[in-house]
C-alpha cells in the first residue's frame, strides 16, 4: 500500500475487534515480511483507529491494485468499479460513449467510457428512456451524436431524483410493518420524496386523547361457522361483517366489528381482516395530468376486498378547524372527519400517514370506506378502512371519493347515510371552498366540493 502512510487502515484477514477498530494482525507482516513474526503474537490484540469506510477502503484496493477476500475485491474483478448512473451520451462513426458517474466518487471523478467497457444494462436502457423522453417534448427525432448541455443536465438531475426515489421506497419498506411492499417511481418530472412527511402504520394519538381498550374478547373456536353470542359483532348488536373468503359483505356506512387482543380466537380468525395490514403490493407514481402523486395497484384485487387503512394523526375538530385554516392557503389538506356518532374528532394525514395519504379523488372510484372497530370501544374514534367496490387489474389506480355523496354548496356537513364525511383538499367542507376535480370520469362532477 505505497504511499498510504501508517495512518491507513491495514488490509487484515480477520476482522474480530469491536466495531470501528482493526486490528494489526498481518498488518506487519504485510508490509515488512516474515522477519516480526515473533511480534506478531505480541502485537495480536493491538488496534488501531478505523479511519475509512468500507466503501472507501474497497475503491481504495481497486484503485492501488490490492486485493482483499473480505472486501470481495479479486484479481477478476479488482479493475471493476459501479456505476451509479450515466451522465451524457456522444457518438463517433466507430463507438457510442457514455458519461459515467461512479459509485462512491464525486462528480469531478467522471470519466467517458466506451460502451463496450460498460456492464450496466438496466442504467443504459434506463438513460435512453430518459433520454427519449426529454427529445419527444423537444420534438427531436432521433439521438444526436452529442448532447446539448440541457440535455445532459436534465438526464442527471433525473438519475439524482430517481436514486432519492429508491432510497426513500428502502425506507418506506423498512418503516411498513405490513406484507405488501410498496413501490415508487416518478416517470413525469423531477419531483422527489414529499417533505415532511413520515410514515407511520397506526394512528397517532394527538394530545388528550386517550383510545378506550376492549375489556372483553369472544370465546368462539370458529368465529365464522360457530359463533357464540355472534362473536364479536354480536355483542355490538351488529352482524358478522366477512365471509369465508375475507370479503366484506356488509352495506357501505354498517359497522365493522373485528376480533380484539382479549379474543381467544386464533390469529387466522377470519374475522380479523383490517388488522392484518396491506396484503397487496401497491405503487406510489407521480400522475400526469396534474393530480399529484397517485397509487396504482401492482396486483389484481377481487371485489370487496380489504386494501389499506387511512392512517394519520387523531386530532379534535377544533384543531382540525384551525389546521384547515392554514392548509387552505397551501392548496390541500388530508382532514379526515370521524363522525360516525358525532363529530368529535378527525384524522390528519397531511404529514403523518402511510401510502393512503397519496390515494387520489375520483368520483367514480374503486374503493369504499367503512368504519371499524378492533381494540377500541369508542365509537367516536373508529378505524377507516378502505374496501375494493369492483375488481380492480393489476396496474390500475386505486381511488375514492373524497366527497362521499353530492349535496349542495351550501350544505353543513357531507354525511352519508352512515354519518361519514370526509374533510377532503379543501379543509373543512363548511368553508364552501370549490376545488376543480381532474379525476377524468365520465361521473365527474367538476368540482371537490
Amino acid at each position: 500500500m505505497r504511499g498510504l502512510g501508517l495512518d491507513a487502515p491495514p488490509i487484515s484477514s480477520r476482522y474480530s475487534t469491536p466495531r470501528g477498530w482493526i486490528p494489526h494482525r498481518g498488518f506487519f507482516i504485510f508490509y515488512f515480511g516474515g522477519w516480526v513474526e515473533n511480534m506478531v503474537e505480541n502485537l495480536k490484540d493491538c488496534s488501531v483507529p478505523w479511519k475509512m469506510s468500507w466503501d472507501q477502503l474497497e475503491a481504495l484496493c481497486r484503485t492501488e491494485r490490492l486485493y482483499c477476500q473480505q472486501l470481495g475485491v479479486k484479481r477478476a474483478n479488482g479493475n471493476e468499479f459501479d456505476v451509479e448512473f450515466l451522465c451524457d451520451y456522444k457518438r463517433t462513426k466507430e463507438e457510442e460513449f457514455y458519461l459515467v458517474k461512479w459509485e462512491g466518487f464525486p462528480e469531478s471523478d467522471n470519466t467517458w467510457e466506451p460502451k463496450r467497457n460498460l456492464k450496466c444494462p438496466k442504467l443504459m436502457k434506463q438513460f435512453h428512456l430518459d433520454l427519449d423522453q426529454k427529445l419527444r417534448r423537444h420534438k427531436k427525432c432521433g439521438i444526436p451524436k452529442k448532447l446539448d448541455k440541457e440535455v445532459s443536465s436534465f438526464l442527471v438531475q433525473k438519475a439524482k431524483v430517481r436514486k432519492r426515489l429508491q432510497r426513500w421506497e428502502a425506507h418506506l419498506n423498512r418503516t411498513r410493518n405490513h406484507p405488501g411492499r410498496i413501490f415508487v417511481t416518478n416517470e413525469v418530472d423531477l419531483e422527489g420524496p414529499p417533505k415532511n412527511f413520515t410514515y407511520i402504520n397506526n394512528y397517532k394519538v394527538g394530545q388528550g386523547i386517550v383510545l378506550d381498550e376492549m375489556a372483553v374478547g369472544c370465546e368462539c373456536k370458529s368465529c365464522l361457522e360457530e359463533p357464540i353470542n355472534g362473536c364479536c359483532p354480536g355483542a355490538s348488536l351488529h352482524r358478522m361483517a366477512y365471509n369465508d373468503r375475507g370479503q366484506v359483505r356488509l352495506r357501505a356506512g354498517q359497522p365493522i366489528y373485528e376480533c380484539n387482543s382479549r379474543c381467544s380466537c386464533f390469529p387466522d380468525c377470519p374475522n380479523r381482516v383490517v388488522q392484518k395490514g396491506i396484503q397487496f403490493d401497491l405503487c406510489i407514481f407521480k400522475t400526469e395530468n396534474g393530480r399529484g402523486w397517485g397509487v396504482r395497484t401492482l396486483q389484481r384485487i377481487k371485489k370487496n376486498t380489504f386494501i389499506m387503512e387511512y392512517v394519520g394523526e387523531i386530532i379534535t375538530t377544533d384543531e382540525a378547524e384551525r389546521r384547515g385554516h392554514v392548509y387552505d392557503r397551501q392548496g390541500s389538506t388530508y382532514l379526515f372527519d370521524l363522525d360516525y356518532v358525532e363529530d368529535v374528532y378527525t384524522v390528519d394525514a397531511a404529514h403523518q400517514g402511510n401510502i393512503s395519504h397519496f390515494v387520489n379523488h375520483s368520483c367514480n372510484p374503486n374503493l369504499q370506506v367503512f368504519n371499524v372497530f378492533i381494540d377500541n370501544i369508542d365509537e367516536r374514534l373508529p378505524r377507516i378502512a378502505l374496501f375494493s367496490t369492483r375488481s380492480i387489474r393489476a396496474g390500475e389506480e386505486l381511488t375514492f371519493d373524497y366527497k362521499m355523496q353530492i349535496d349542495p354548496v351550501d350544505t353543513e356537513s357531507t354525511k352519508m347515510d352512515s354519518s361519514f364525511s370526509v374533510a377532503g383538499l379543501a379543509g373543512s367542507p363548511k368553508k364552501r371552498i370549490r376545488v376543480e376535480c381532474r379525476c377524468g370520469s365520465d361521473s365527474c362532477r367538476k368540482y371537490l366540493f
